[in-house]
């Protein structure tokens, strides 16, 4: 053991742990902190000059590495600007750590606010720091925390004096962790009695799918089982998005999904069953049918059976489940079964075969629309992109045309925006590209979730952060309207529903790629669909970071 300040000790576990970047806005609070950085110059500090866009390249670095990171913010005003991305860290359950400075725990008649407390509703574990000699135990617990499945952000209050104070401490990483969790053997077999009897299995994959490198597993079980898959998440290489059996997304609970599964007889679910702002469920909706048997695999024990009748609920890593499930199905499975899945999966091929026809139409009747539509910009992006590049997905209301062009296939290929928080994508594309320097990144974002953490452009030039931003600029919260129309057609019953859609428009459109230029990045507003496909190669070539703001149609 070792005398040292609590600072000292903070910089010791932070190398203990590996960590590589400190993402941050520091305040007087953070003085200890940033003081004793000075002599860790292998700690590299990611100033950023809003707090959401060092929430977004945490959650983004974290999840492109499977290592948590680490973010330091300042005191209550600090971090009360990075609630909203901690919100949706929370929900899409990242490994990360989260801190900021607060006074002397000795001013408690001056007044001091309970940060941990502050952010207790959107983190897996919080704790407050009052004693230097606290400070490598806490911090290796919020390590630990963060990378125990189920997953999640974790936070801890530096007071003053447990940073600036000395005491005798011991520095030692958290444990490595062996999280491959087994599932229950009996569990297996009633799973793999229903679905291998199902004459219309479904298969509904979720980001912990990706997360925990079971999509090659995944693939097998559909294709075993004849079954059609659905993501209820697609933030991460879930399944491949062009394989004959997968047929996109889709939202739980929301208006209309319960008829895409009413013919379903038996549903596996793998990963969370649902996330994210679903604002017209109903409480009380089954999200299957009456007679549907429903199969939930997930690695938190907090979200299987939650709020749908479960006939088996399975708790452990997806990786390891579906591969038993596969392995069980393949033996298992009687001859005719064996034909009945085939003979879905013929029909599964046919169907996303005119999906596709369904949408080389629908480019071919927008393709020379002015303002040109989302299809004709995917599709000039998509000739422009290289094989290895990796997607920061915020585009919002564009993504259907993201997901319908690119195909996604690779483990890896894409990282994107999860809860309900805009303006994750300008700092999860930096963090994507931290995490992986070797590979071209390209952020997709709607305009609207850009101007939440436009800041981020200042970090992208100032660390010289080598990545492409593509801002869809369509002047307007077209999710907003899209949600109104569905409010009225879906709540309110109206059948000629009709809108001022107000507070939803930009009456004077958001000019990125001027705020790109004023901050030292290179911004360039694009009209011509012509124009695309050269700037986006040109964008790559330049090697720093760049800002194409395309104008597209925002009607609805």
């Amino acid at each position: 053991m070792t005398v040292m300040k609590g600072k000292r000790a903070l910089m010791e576990m932070l190398r203990a742990e590996g960590v590589e970047y400190i993402f941050g806005n520091p305040g007087t609070t953070e003085s200890p902190i940033m003081d004793e950085l000075e002599n860790y110059p292998d700690l590299k500090y990611v100033l950023v000059t809003q707090e959401g866009v060092a929430m977004g390249m945490a959650d983004a670095y974290a999840r492109a590495t499977g290592r948590p990171s680490f973010v330091n913010l300042h005191i209550e005003t600090g971090l009360a600007n990075g609630i909203s991305l901690l919100h949706n860290a929370y929900d899409g359950g990242t490994p990360m750590v989260l801190t900021a400075g607060n006074k002397d725990i000795r001013e408690l008649a001056q007044g001091r606010t309970d940060l941990a407390e502050m952010v207790r509703l959107f983190t897996k574990w919080t704790a407050e720091v009052t004693h230097p000699e606290q400070v490598p135990g806490v911090v290796r617990r919020a390590f630990n925390e963060a990378k125990t499945p189920p997953t999640g952000p974790t936070f801890v209050a530096l007071s003053a004096n447990a940073l600036d104070h000395e005491a005798d401490v011991e520095i030692e990483p958290s444990s490595r962790g062996y999280f491959r969790t087994a599932p229950d053997r009996r569990a297996i077999e009633d799973a793999v009695r229903l679905l291998a009897n199902a004459s219309s299995p479904v298969v509904i994959v979720g980001d912990r799918v990706g997360e925990s490198g079971a999509t090659a597993e995944a693939v097998r079980v559909a294709e075993l089982l004849g079954a059609g898959v659905y993501a209820s998440q697609y933030s991460a290489v879930n399944f491949p998005t062009n394989h004959p059996h997968f047929k996109g997304s889709l939202r739980l609970g929301f208006p209309g999904s319960k008829e895409l599964l009413s013919s379903a007889d038996v549903v596996l679910m793998a990963g969370r069953l649902a996330t994210g702002y679903y604002m017209f469920s109903e409480p009380t909706l089954r999200f299957f049918g009456q007679d549907t048997k429903l199969i939930h695999l997930d690695s938190d024990p907090r979200d299987v059976g939650k709020t749908q009748p479960t006939d088996v609920g399975i708790i452990a890593d997806p990786r390891v489940a579906l591969g038993e499930f596969a392995d069980a199905l393949d033996t298992g499975m009687s001859g005719a079964d064996t034909e009945a899945a085939k003979g879905r999966s013929v029909a599964l091929a046919a169907e996303k075969e005119a999906s596709r026809a369904a949408w080389r139409r629908r480019v071919k009747e927008r393709w020379d629309t002015r303002p040109m539509s989302p299809e004709r910009m995917m599709v000039e992006i998509a000739g422009a992109l290289p094989p290895d590049v990796i997607i920061a997905d915020d585009a919002v209301t564009t993504r259907e045309a993201v997901y319908q062009t690119l195909e996604f296939d690779e483990p890896g290929g894409i990282y994107g925006a999860r809860g309900g928080a805009l303006g994750w994508g300008m700092g999860g594309g930096m963090g994507v590209k931290l995490a992986h320097p070797e590979r071209p990144v390209v952020a997709i974002v709607g305009d609207g979730s850009a101007m939440m953490t436009v800041q981020g452009l200042w970090t992208a030039a100032n660390e010289g952060i080598p990545l492409v931003y593509v801002v869809c600029n369509n002047a307007t919260y077209r999710v907003l309207k899209i949600n109104m129309d569905v409010y009225k057609t879906q709540v309110l019953r109206q059948d000629s529903p009709s809108s001022q859609y107000l507070g939803m428009d930009f009456p004077i459109p958001m000019n990125t790629a001027g705020m790109a230029e004023a901050m030292g990045v290179f911004g360039r507003k694009i009209e011509d669909p012509a124009e695309v496909g050269p700037a986006v190669r040109h964008a790559l070539d330049m090697g720093k970071p760049a800002v194409l703001d395309i104008v597209i149609d925002g009607s609805v």
